[in-house]
């Protein structure tokens, strides 16, 4: 009896099972763009697509490559993400500016709702020929369209997260004696934080998108400006390596975003099946 309580306990490595599941997890999500990869770079090598039409990863990469070399990469890189960046954070705070405004009056609501139910369905291409005239080709008509593309979504989840704040606590706070500035900084605004990352998150995905569009404007450097000039000049390697640096740059934005939220909304517990 003795020998059996004098036993070493047997502790799990939970170290270790930490490990193994970051890095099964890691391989989970790695292993759709490993087999994309290898089929890109199959179908030119085994003749199903001309290569003239699809270069293989390791032309692309190559090309990157040698942008990097010449100093090209870097040109086109500040000059993308300056415009997409001023473009988001203009949106981002005119549109939870509004969208709190709006939100938070009914009268307010019932007046701006048609006007921004119009304009909301307003392409920011279609109003390529407005934006110029007004603004000229330079830097400013490139981040007005960013801005345009990213505004809405902003606007949009602020104005629904502000609506859907639960009436019971702002009843409760103010029969506790709260004043309705109180009210709405410390009880609506909380609580609107997750629809307005949202809207954020999803401008951010706008404004890479837009930013294509943007540099068609006489543009002379940028991702898009190097996607479509090597398209025109029929340097496809360059062509996609333009393409694959505007997906990498959103993605690392989608990231920074997602970890902003995180850290401003540690009170917000996510809820996933596999936990």
């Amino acid at each position: 009896m003795s020998a059996v309580l004098d036993a070493p306990v047997v502790r799990t490595p939970g170290r270790f099972f930490k490990f193994a599941r970051s890095l099964a997890r890691v391989a989970e999500r790695g292993i759709g763009i490993v087999i994309f990869l290898a089929l890109w770079e199959a179908l030119p090598r085994l003749g199903i697509v001309s290569d003239a039409y699809l270069s293989p990863p390791s032309a692309v990469l190559a090309s990157i490559i040698q942008l990097v070399d010449t100093g090209q990469l870097w040109k086109h890189v500040a000059a993308s993400l300056q415009r997409s960046l001023w473009g988001l954070l203009l949106a981002s705070f005119s549109g939870v500016v509004l969208g709190l405004l709006i939100g938070s009056s009914r009268r307010l609501a019932a007046i701006a709702d048609p006007v921004l139910q119009l304009f909301r369905q307003t392409s920011a291409f279609a109003l390529f020929p407005v934006f110029i005239l007004f603004l000229g080709i330079g830097e400013l008509s490139k981040v007005a369209i960013i801005f345009w593309a990213s505004f809405w979504p902003v606007l949009l989840s602020t104005v629904s997260g502000v609506k859907q704040v639960d009436r019971l606590l702002v009843n409760s706070a103010l029969s506790m004696g709260a004043s309705r500035r109180f009210v709405f900084f410390k009880v609506v605004l909380p609580a609107s934080l997750p629809s307005i990352f949202t809207g954020v998150r999803l401008a951010g995905a706008y404004s890479i998108t837009a930013l294509v569009a943007a540099e068609m404007i006489g543009a002379h450097s940028g991702l898009g400006f190097l996607t479509l000039n090597s398209q025109e000049t029929f340097q496809i390697p360059t062509m996609y390596a333009g393409i694959l640096l505007l997906a990498v740059l959103g993605l690392l934005l989608n990231y920074l975003l997602a970890l902003l939220e995180r850290r401003l909304l540690r009170w917000r517990k996510g809820l996933s099946l596999d936990d």
